[in-house]
């Protein structure tokens, strides 16, 4: 619930100036009164970083609306306990992939980075921002990832090749940070 997200953001170090603004409008929003709510102009997500530890790669989703490759990652369903709930379960729907637990400590959540990021029109809805709140998830087979419709394929790629096709200055953020998570043999740091 809101009182876990509000641990989550108080644990979480802004590793820079972007973050650290990013990481106040998160906390006001989650004291907000609906901060999952998609009808507010500014709402939490929960998304997910997925890694395969011992190769180092992550996967990436192609985002048809936004034209980009993504992480995995979406809105907070009613029946998500919150947004870790929700990117384990979008990271589920978008990829098959059924065993992704939190890495490098499968019972705590790892929370990787925080970005406030703007959403054009589109399906209907108006601009809005997602305060989307960024964990690290692992599987152990990543042979497993389907994509959930042919118009959204995946790729895995090691983490400096993964930095190099997102086209989101913050998301390349949230790749660094794994990068340094991940060593070369794919033990954390």
């Amino acid at each position: 619930g809101v009182e876990d997200v509000l641990a989550q953001l108080d644990a979480h170090v802004a590793l820079d100036e972007r973050e650290a603004a990013d990481l106040v409008v998160a906390r006001e929003v989650v004291r907000g009164p609906d901060p999952w709510s998609r009808a507010a102009p500014r709402h939490v997500t929960g998304s997910a970083v997925v890694v395969h530890p011992p190769t180092g790669r992550v996967l990436l989703r192609w985002h048809e609306r936004m034209a980009a490759w993504l992480h995995v990652g979406g809105h907070v369903d009613p029946t998500d306990a919150g947004p870790l709930a929700a990117a384990r379960r979008e990271g589920w729907e978008e990829t098959g992939l059924d065993d992704l637990a939190g890495w490098p400590d499968p019972d705590r959540p790892s929370l990787v980075h925080v970005a406030v990021v703007p959403v054009p029109v589109g399906r209907g809805e108006p601009a809005h921002e997602h305060v989307d709140l960024r964990y690290l998830l692992a599987t152990e087979r990543p042979e497993r990832a389907v994509p959930e419709r042919p118009t959204a394929p995946l790729r895995w790629l090691p983490v400096v090749e993964a930095v190099a096709a997102v086209g989101e200055d913050n998301l390349r953020v949230a790749l660094e940070r794994v990068a340094a998570v991940l060593g070369r043999d794919g033990a954390p740091r």
